[in-house]
This record gives C-alpha cells, structure tokens and sequence, in this order.
C-alpha cells in the first residue's frame, strides 16, 4: 500500500465497516499493508504486522462490489504466506456477526482463543469480538 492508495482504501473501509479506521490509522500501518488492485483500481487491502514470533491481522477488506469472489481468500493466503519465517502464531478479533469471515478464517486453520467484551461499536452499542489464532508451525 502507497499514500496514493490511501482514498481508495479509505473508500473501501467506510463501505465495509460500521466503525471504520480513520486516514490517520491507515497512514500509520503503510509498511504493515498490502492492496489489492484490479483494473488499475484497489478493490482490497490488508494489514498484518509482525513482532517476534507473532503476527496480528489488524484489518482486511474487499470492496463490497468485489465480494464473493474470492479475493478476501486470495488477500488472506498472500499475507499469510509472505510472513517471515520467525512467526509461529497469527492472531485476530472479528465481529461475532461476521459469519462468513468466521468461516474463511477456520478454513485457514484459525481456531477460537477466547471473546473480547463489547469490542467493536455498533449502531446499537457494542459487539463481541472472537479472539483467534493459527499457528504457523507445531511445536
């Protein structure tokens, strides 16, 4: 992801999210992130940052017009797989309501850890989050 790419995502985030991140926080996780373009237009992105021998996924996108294709897939396994070699545990939070993210991130290998409170605002208030996590290797 390049400052250029910044309007672009930002658009994406405030389609896909009911508390989007702000151009700040995009700005500050540039060399964390990847975008996804098609035709000349990004139509995903994805965060990840890595300490150590841990990895978090901090946001991943697909424009709601490109959804159901399979590109959130493809987003997922790129960042997954262009980790560096020291990192043996990739963790996230998701919406509990988010069901078909869910589904993508178990059939990736990521197993539930534990729930976090109220997490994420809501129109209505707050929502859980599911903490997961995949290991990368076995010990």
């Amino acid at each position: 992801m390049a400052a250029a790419d910044l309007e672009q995502v930002c658009d994406i985030e405030t389609a896909c999210s009911p508390s989007p991140w702000s151009l700040k926080q995009f700005e500050l996780s540039l060399r964390d992130s990847q975008v996804l373009v098609l035709d000349d237009h990004v139509v995903g992105f994805g965060i990840i940052s890595a300490v150590l021998d841990q990895a978090e996924l901090h946001n991943i996108a697909i424009h709601p017009d490109n959804q159901g294709l399979g590109l959130g897939a493809a987003m997922l396994d790129y960042l997954l797989d262009h980790l560096v070699d020291e990192v043996i545990s990739v963790y996230l939070e998701v919406r509990l309501s988010n069901f078909r993210a869910i589904r993508l991130y178990q059939e990736r290998g990521f197993e539930k850890v534990g729930e976090r409170r109220d997490y994420y605002k809501t129109q209505l208030g707050r929502e859980d989050a599911l903490l997961m996590c995949r290991r990368t290797t076995t010990d």
